[in-house]
């Protein structure tokens, strides 16, 4: 059933917000120069590596391995699209080619995996989610070692009335553009595995 609700929401999304999503995209054009979209490498199922694409918020150069630099690089607009979540909606193309799920833990980085816990490793038993419980509850504002136990707590009591829960839930929260950020970052400090 959530593969099911995955492919037909996600297609239908697609169509219906391809105006939006042409527009974006021409913005970025625009305020960014190419390329439009920003691909990079994240686990998915199991761990399993697959291209995430999102529309790019920062300017391109080298980045810190730490990302110490975001700051510098995030362009105002960027800035904008990823307060509001307009970024990840070309991750409904992801949902549809069975790399992710509507809803599900967050992709995070593949230098990640060998800092998980045994227990912050669960996070990998299910697809990777365009939202999910630890969005609709802090999103990057929450700390490391909060954020990975609601990931696991969604693992362990996931089910498709969850799921609705957090959909229904996600609008209001992307719309309020709360804890978007960590205090004192750009986007969010990296997880060094040492608060685990």
């Amino acid at each position: 059933m959530k593969r099911a609700f995955d492919v037909a929401v996600s297609a239908l999304a697609l169509v219906i917000l391809s105006p939006l999503l042409a527009v974006i995209a021409f913005l970025v054009r625009m305020r960014l120069g190419r390329p439009v979209l920003f691909k990079q490498d994240r686990p998915g199922l199991h761990g399993e590596p697959f291209t995430l694409v999102k529309f790019r918020t920062m300017r391109t150069g080298p980045a810190s391995s730490d990302g110490s630099d975001d700051r510098d690089r995030m362009d105002p607009f960027g800035a904008k699209l990823r307060a509001t979540s307009l970024d990840e909606l070309p991750e409904l193309w992801n949902v549809l080619r069975g790399d992710m799920s509507l809803v599900g833990p967050r992709p995070l980085l593949m230098h990640y995996l060998p800092l998980y816990s045994e227990r912050q490793a669960r996070r990998h038993e299910v697809r990777p989610g365009v939202t999910g419980w630890a969005q609709i509850n802090g999103r990057n504002s929450t700390p490391w070692p909060e954020r990975l136990e609601m990931d696991v707590w969604y693992v362990e009591n996931r089910s498709f009335l969850l799921d609705l829960k957090i959909l229904a839930k996600t609008i209001p929260s992307a719309l309020s553009r709360s804890g978007v950020t960590q205090e004192g970052q750009a986007t969010v400090q990296f997880f060094t595995g040492t608060d685990s």
